[in-house]
C-alpha cells in the first residue's frame, strides 16, 4: 500500500490522488465526489485548536501540535467544552456539510469559504496566522482520515501544490507565510515529509502523459485563487528522462482566480439590485465602498468594515431616503451576515452563463420579490479586467521564453468559461487544449511524488 500522494489543497477544492495500477488516481473525499470544497464550518472559532488536538490525538499525531499551541490550549478546551454545553455543538465540518450549517445560521458560526486566498495575505497578524494554520490543519487532517477511511493507508509523503504567488504585493513575503502556514500544518497532521510544486507545472505534467512527440506548451492554470502561467518543453516519458527544471522556460503568477470573477460578477450584476449606482439626495453618488466591500469575500478588511457599526449607521441613513428601499436587502446582507452566500449565488449565475446568454438570481432571501438578471455581456464587462491581467501573465511568459508556444494547455475550475477560453484563443491564435479541469493539478503532484519519493 502506498503512503505517497499528491495533494491539491486548492481554492476551490481540494483532492488527493495516489498512483493505481501505474496511474495517478484520484480518491473519494466526500460521499459521491472526488473532490471536497474548501469551506470549513465552527459553530464558535475558539474551539478550533481544541477540536485539531482531538483528532490528532485519534491518529496519535498531537504532540508536535501541543507543544506549538501550549500557552492557547486551555481556553480553546474550554470553549468547546462551552460550545457543547451551550448548544452549539462541538464539531467542525468541511465541504458541502460546512456550507449547509453554515445558511442554517450565517449570523451565529464562523464559517470560511477558500481559506487558501487569504494564507499570503499581507500584514496578517501573527494571531490570524495561527488561526490560518490551525483551520489549514483541520482540513489536512479531516482530509488525511477520508484517505485512510478509503483504505488507502496514511499519507506520509506528500506533493502539495502551490501557486507561482499567492499574493500579488511583495510576493516574495507573502510566498514565504503561506508556505510556512501550509507546512506547519503538514507536519501537525501527520505527513512525514513534504514537498512543494508549483500547480501549473503539475497540470503540465499531467498533460505530458498524453504526448507522442515534443511540443513547447504554455500552460494556463486558472484556479479559484491564483492564475498561474508557465511554458514547458514536454514530450513523451520526459517527466522520467529529463531534468525537470530545464523543461521550464519561464512562469508567473499572480492572485487572479474564479473567485475574483464571481466578486467581479456580484459587484457589477447583482448589487445594482440592492442600490449600487443609485444617486443620494442632492444628486451626490451612491458610495461603493460598501457594495465592494460586500463582495469582497476574500479580503478580511474589506469584509470586517463591512460588518462593521458604522457600516450600518450608514446604510441605515442611506435607506431613509426616497427611492432607496433597495437598500434594506443590503442591510439584511450585513444584518445576517450572509455575504457569502450572494457570493455563492453570483458564482452559480457565472457557470449558467456558461451555457445560457442570460441567468436569473433569485434574492428574495434579502429583500422580498428581489432577483437580479445578468447576461453573458455583463459578465464579460466585468470580467475585462481580470482578463487583461491574466493576458499580461502570459505575455510575459512568452517573452521570457524567447518564443511562440505549439499549444496552450488550459486547465483550473475557471477553463470551464467560454468567456476565458474564447478570450485566450482570439488573443494568442495558438491552438487551445483543455484537461481535466479540476483533476489535471492533481494528477501532476500525483506523478512528481511518485517521481522523487518512490
Amino acid at each position: 500500500m502506498s503512503h505517497i500522494a499528491g495533494f491539491d489543497f486548492g481554492t476551490s477544492n481540494c483532492a488527493v490522488g495516489m498512483i493505481e495500477q501505474g496511474q495517478p488516481q484520484l480518491l473519494p473525499l466526500a460521499a459521491d465526489s472526488r473532490y471536497l470544497s474548501s469551506t470549513v464550518y465552527a459553530p464558535q472559532p475558539e474551539m478550533i485548536a481544541a477540536w485539531v488536538e482531538q483528532q490528532l490525538a485519534q491518529s496519535g499525531n498531537v504532540d508536535a501540535y501541543r507543544q506549538a499551541r501550549a500557552t492557547s490550549l486551555a481556553a480553546s478546551r474550554f470553549a468547546l467544552k462551552e460550545a457543547r454545553l451551550d448548544g452549539y455543538g462541538d464539531q467542525l465540518a468541511f465541504g458541502a456539510e460546512a456550507l449547509k450549517l453554515y445558511l442554517e445560521d450565517p449570523a451565529d458560526c464562523f464559517y470560511v469559504r477558500s481559506p487558501k486566498s487569504f494564507l499570503g495575505a499581507n500584514g496578517l497578524p501573527q494571531r490570524q496566522q495561527i488561526q490560518f494554520e490551525d483551520i489549514a490543519t483541520a482540513m489536512m487532517s479531516h482530509i488525511a482520515t477520508q484517505v485512510r477511511q478509503s483504505g488507502r493507508g496514511e499519507m506520509r509523503k506528500v506533493v502539495i501544490g502551490r501557486p507561482v504567488n499567492f499574493q500579488g504585493f511583495d510576493a516574495e513575503t507573502s510566498n514565504q507565510q503561506a508556505i510556512a502556514i501550509l507546512s506547519n500544518a503538514a507536519k501537525f497532521a501527520g505527513f512525514e515529509q513534504v514537498e512543494f510544486l508549483y500547480e501549473p507545472m503539475a497540470a503540465g505534467l499531467s498533460y505530458q502523459q498524453q504526448l507522442t512527440e515534443e511540443q513547447l506548451v504554455l500552460v494556463v492554470d486558472i484556479g479559484g485563487g491564483t492564475s498561474d502561467v508557465s511554458m514547458l518543453q514536454m514530450g513523451p516519458d520526459y517527466l522520467n528522462t529529463r531534468e525537470h527544471s530545464s523543461l521550464v522556460h519561464g512562469f508567473a503568477g499572480e492572485r487572479i482566480g474564479g473567485n475574483d470573477f464571481d466578486i467581479a460578477l456580484n459587484y457589477r450584476g447583482l448589487m445594482p439590485a440592492l442600490g449600487l449606482g443609485k444617486e443620494l439626495a442632492q444628486g451626490r453618488s451612491m458610495p461603493i465602498k460598501p457594495f465592494l466591500n460586500a463582495a469582497s469575500i476574500n479580503v478580511l478588511p474589506a469584509q470586517t468594515e463591512f460588518y462593521s457599526l458604522d457600516t450600518l449607521v450608514q446604510l441605515r441613513e442611506y435607506v431613509r431616503q426616497p427611492g432607496l428601499e433597495m437598500l434594506n436587502g443590503l442591510i439584511t446582507l450585513q444584518r445576517e451576515r450572509l455575504t457569502y452566500r450572494l457570493s455563492a449565488d453570483a458564482e452559480q449565475a457565472k457557470i449558467a452563463l456558461s451555457q445560457q446568454d442570460s441567468a436569473t438570481v433569485d434574492l428574495s432571501y434579502l429583500w422580498e420579490g428581489l432577483n437580479s438578471n445578468v447576461s453573458t455581456d455583463t459578465f464579460a464587462e466585468a470580467s475585462e479586467r481580470l482578463l487583461n491581467r491574466i493576458a499580461a501573465l502570459a505575455d510575459k511568459v512568452i517573452a521570457d521564453a524567447g518564443r511562440q508556444p505549439d499549444r496552450i494547455f488550459i486547465t483550473g475550475g475557471s477553463a470551464n468559461s467560454p468567456l476565458i477560453t474564447g478570450f485566450l484563443r482570439q488573443r494568442y491564435q495558438v491552438p487551445l487544449v483543455a484537461g481535466d479541469n479540476f483533476g489535471s493539478v492533481t494528477s501532476g503532484l500525483t506523478l512528481w511524488a511518485q517521481r522523487i519519493f518512490a
